[in-house]
């Protein structure tokens, strides 16, 4: 059974994101993945900074989460996008867990995993753009992040009032998504 954290790179109330993730989540269980969902607002570190880590080392918060990623065999990540790229908040996370810390290598919690992609927002565009810099990154310290991605636009207009897809092609091209990032984390396991 795949293993699979789920969160989102924005921990405002009532983001969109969060209630993405959360439905993609959801689905991910259907197809008989083992989800755990978090909410980065649980896990707060402090912006990154060199003489920080220098003096203080690796924030506990930036432990917790890199022991639930080695925990797991992919993420369900939901990109919120600020002017066209990625959120600090997702950034700054990413930043912390990819840190060496003791006898614990960099990036130890990114290599091998698998990763999905998924955002929306009000725009037609739904966070695409964020989506690239997300996948590079990602992608640079060792994730698989696989190749379909789902970017939903007009948010308050793509859900029905029971949580399914307004529109019947973004719906199956959305879970398309999340089958595909379940199938792999299972092949990889394999």
């Amino acid at each position: 059974m795949a293993r699979i954290l789920a969160f989102s790179g924005s921990a405002r109330k009532g983001s969109i994101n969060q209630r993405l993730v959360k439905f993609g989540a959801g689905k991910a269980e259907l197809l008989g993945a083992e989800v755990t969902l978090i909410n980065l607002n649980d896990l707060p570190m402090p912006l990154y900074h060199g003489d920080l880590e220098a003096g203080e080392g690796v924030p506990e918060n930036a432990r917790r989460l890199r022991t639930l990623m080695l925990e797991h065999d992919g993420m369900l990540i939901a990109c919120p996008e600020y002017n066209s790229s990625i959120t600090p908040l997702l950034k700054n996370t990413i930043d912390w867990c990819s840190r060496p810390d003791g006898d614990t290598p960099g990036g130890v919690a990114f290599r091998g995993k698998v990763a999905a992609l998924i955002a929306t927002s009000e725009g037609a565009l739904g966070g695409l753009r964020g989506l690239d810099h997300v996948r590079e990154i990602l992608a640079n310290i060792g994730v698989h992040v696989v190749p379909m991605q789902a970017a939903v636009g007009m948010h308050s207009k793509a859900f029905t009032a029971d949580g399914g897809f307004t529109d019947e092609r973004t719906g199956m091209f959305f879970d398309a998504v999340i089958e595909l990032l379940v199938r792999t984390c299972d092949s990889l396991r394999g």
